[in-house]
């Protein structure tokens, strides 16, 4: 177990006695006391040890260098750069700059590949300056140390638009020897094509175009950048799958969307749209896996065929961040700060909010890995450390330590630049149970107006609260930041994310056909979801796991209708939308959107994310999903996906995005759709019935057959938003079609 130093003089996780090795000198410590006589800020600076035992070193970090005050990164005034990065275990920071070549256009070198400054460190033998690989054109600044441990420099108005890094002479215990690390700000707003360098960049402030109007309940949708238009032939081929997709208001795509928002949609969540590690930015360079259409439906070939270039035809979720302030640039054409506002403004213009999806609970690597920035740069201090040193990895990678005063700055400054720069309307925390309680109050407290939500799991090294008051579901209520649902959606599609047999059912995938046990558990699930409030978000998909259609294909028995399937995906999505929460929608859902039974599509290419916003064509039977995270579920999957009766035509697809715009539309009808005192009749067996503060009564009916049902409530007339008319109230009674969702007002 590594010692812990907690305190200037403190020590913990040793014993009565010990001894602190240094390489200033060795001294005993009495019960993890640590003499008045060590020189503690010059001894954090190289290799340390309690006897055999390594040490972590943030906790005193956090005591003796506090620079949350301090503005980090490039600031400008009166057009001179100030350049500053917080190493306070470095033994020299100096800055590499290239200036920008004079005549040339700033926005290019945001964008330009210089393969000649990729990272790099060297190993110090002598002299560190010795070991820096130098570049024509590119000099070496020195930057002055403050008490604060932070590195500052400040030039002069010719270092505008210069492409610089880091060089950093610090101690690697990873390496165990002192290194000189090259290496890009943590604070960059611009960068180099595929982030080589930093770029000093002042960014002018955005253009103050109309926000959309509030509303009162929030429905929001859930989006991939390069999803949205890189199959839409109405917009123009250079711009497909960029910001600047969503800039022609045309387009078949923008026109789906502008009718969301006419509807009753008020919010579009982008997933990560920040500096990604893995995605190749010049889009001249990303490859095609040629034409999969003519390939049979559970064929392994397409899958095959996208693996051997999934690291480099340009798609990937992005949950990897490399720079967490900048755009994406992969996703830009030229200028990726003016790409972005422009797609910001676009949606607000037709009426949607935007939501940016945000991963601060991990890196991509840590230690000396040339996609390690922070690691690089403070080694030890901004990664979640295991009792014995290792760094921990529960998250999929390199798990951050918000806990730390450095980190959490690092992520507070960084959604202030989202907003500032961006003008963007709220964030979405992936694995936000990763984060303190207190990390998120202060993202509240420094943005009350913004839209906040994330993943609240509890798990791996934090579960239960076991290193701190985790920001998790059971303890975000009534912080005005909500957290997704699981219980609702688990209770809806059946089973879980991660059951090795994917036919479990739910209230709307064939359960309600027959009374069970298992029936009336998720009917209970099921009924506290939909009276639950803004502390919780409603879903039934997401980017993770199948899509609402794909699961729905996979636990229906497989004789079932076409036409009963898109009742059941109309059922699904109304326990969401007709909620008292936050709704949430995956992309293409109302679509009958299909990832060819993809239980995780972050790396499986255009093909198996492909939406298709005419509404004419499905992408079911597009092939075996991709072996890497599907191959263990093929067996039930190949059936399915050779059944051409599974794949649904263009009427099908239609009817149900009818059905789930009307479902918007009596969303934002009435404010009760959640402010409502919400109350249960008995119901059936397969059947909820609802009623909103004694006015409006909605019927879910997941069974095969008509209900005929009772309420306690005023509400008599069938909501006019209602195109198909065969439910009604008569006699004092409500009937309700099978496999249907019924509203009535007062």
């Amino acid at each position: 177990m590594n010692a812990l130093w907690v305190r200037e003089r403190r020590i913990e996780r040793v014993g009565r006695t010990a001894t602190l090795h240094t390489e200033l000198g060795s001294w005993p410590l009495r019960g993890g006391v640590v003499p008045d006589d060590v020189p503690v800020r010059e001894v954090l600076k190289g290799r340390l040890r309690v006897d055999e035992a390594q040490v972590q070193i943030a906790p005193v970090l956090d005591d003796l260098y506090d620079a949350s005050d301090a503005q980090l990164g490039p600031t400008w005034n009166g057009g001179v750069p100030t350049v500053a990065v917080w190493a306070p275990t470095a033994r020299n920071v100096a800055l590499r700059l290239r200036a920008q070549i004079k005549g040339s256009d700033p926005s290019t070198s945001r964008n330009r590949s210089e393969q000649a400054c990729s990272y790099e460190h060297s190993v110090e033998g002598s002299d560190p300056r010795t070991h820096v690989r130098m570049t024509t054109g590119e000099a070496r600044v020195a930057m002055e140390r403050g008490d604060d441990g932070v590195w500052r420099v400040t030039g002069d108005a010719s270092w505008r638009d210069a492409e610089y890094a880091f060089e950093v002479t610090v101690f690697a215990p990873s390496l165990d020897a002192v290194v000189t690390n090259v290496v890009t700000d943590p604070y960059s707003v611009a960068l180099t094509l595929n982030s080589t360098r930093s770029v000093l960049a002042e960014l002018a402030p955005p253009d103050e175009w109309p926000k959309p109007p509030p509303r009162d309940t929030h429905a929001i949708y859930e989006l991939h950048v390069r999803d949205f238009s890189i199959g839409d032939e109405t917009v123009p081929p250079e711009h497909r799958g960029t910001y600047l997709g969503f800039t022609h208001l045309g387009s078949d795509g923008m026109r789906h969307l502008r009718a969301l928002a006419e509807a009753g949609m008020t919010h579009v969540h982008l997933l990560p749209v920040n500096d990604i590690a893995t995605i190749e930015e010049d889009r001249t360079q990303h490859l095609d896996p040629g034409p999969l259409d003519h390939l049979p439906p559970a064929s392994p070939l397409q899958q095959r065929r996208i693996g051997r270039i999934r690291d480099r035809d340009g798609f990937n979720w992005g949950y990897d961040p490399l720079h967490y302030s900048t755009p994406e640039g992969s996703y830009a054409v030229g200028d990726r700060t003016a790409e972005f506002r422009a797609m910001v403004r676009s949606l607000n213009a037709i009426g949607l909010r935007v939501v940016l999806d945000v991963v601060y609970n991990h890196t991509p690597a840590a230690g000396q890995d040339a996609r390690s920035i922070l690691d690089r740069i403070v080694p030890g201090y901004y990664h979640r450390l295991a009792p014995n040193g290792y760094v921990e990895s529960s998250t999929c990678c390199a798990n951050t330590a918000t806990e730390h005063r450095m980190m959490e700055k690092l992520m507070l400054d960084s959604l202030h630049t989202w907003v500032r720069e961006y003008r963007v309307d709220g964030f979405r925390f992936d694995l936000m149970g990763h984060h303190t309680k207190a990390n998120l109050l202060k993202v509240r407290q420094q943005h009350p107006e913004l839209l906040l939500y994330g993943e609240g799991w509890s798990f791996g090294e934090v579960a239960d609260d076991r290193l701190f008051v985790a920001a998790s579901q059971r303890n975000m209520a009534g912080t005005g930041i909500a957290t997704f649902g699981d219980g609702l959606r688990d209770a809806v599609r059946g089973g879980g994310p991660h059951d090795a047999d994917p036919r479990h059912q739910g209230f709307s995938s064939g359960l309600a056909d027959t009374p069970s046990a298992a029936l009336e558990h998720a009917q209970e699930e099921l009924m506290r979801g939909l009276a639950g409030s803004a502390d919780t978000i409603a879903y039934v998909d997401a980017h993770d796991n199948e899509t609402l259609f794909d699961a729905l294909a996979l636990k229906l028995p497989q004789a079932t209708s076409m036409d009963d399937r898109v009742r059941m995906n109309t059922l699904a999505l109304a326990t969401v939308t007709l909620s008292q929460s936050p709704s949430f929608w995956h992309a293409g859902t109302e679509l009958l959107r299909s990832k060819s039974l993809d239980r995780n599509s972050y790396d499986s290419g255009d093909w198996f994310n492909r939406i298709d916003w005419t509404a004419t064509h499905s992408a079911f039977g597009s092939g075996l999903p991709p072996r890497w995270d599907n191959a263990s579920r093929w067996r039930y999957l190949r059936p399915l996906l050779n059944d051409p009766a599974l794949k649904p035509r263009a009427h099908h697809i239609r009817a149900a995005r009818d059905r789930a715009l009307e479902l918007l539309r009596i969303r934002a009808s009435s404010p009760l759709f959640g402010a409502a005192e919400v109350t249960f009749e008995p119901g059936a067996p397969g059947v909820i019935v609802m009623v909103l503060s004694g006015e409006i009564v909605v019927i879910f009916n997941a069974t095969p057959e008509p209900t005929t049902q009772t309420a306690d409530a005023t509400a008599k007339r069938l909501h006019p938003a209602h195109a198909e008319r065969a439910a009604a109230y008569a006699d004092g009674a409500f009937t309700v079609p099978p496999r249907t969702v019924a509203v009535f007002l007062s």
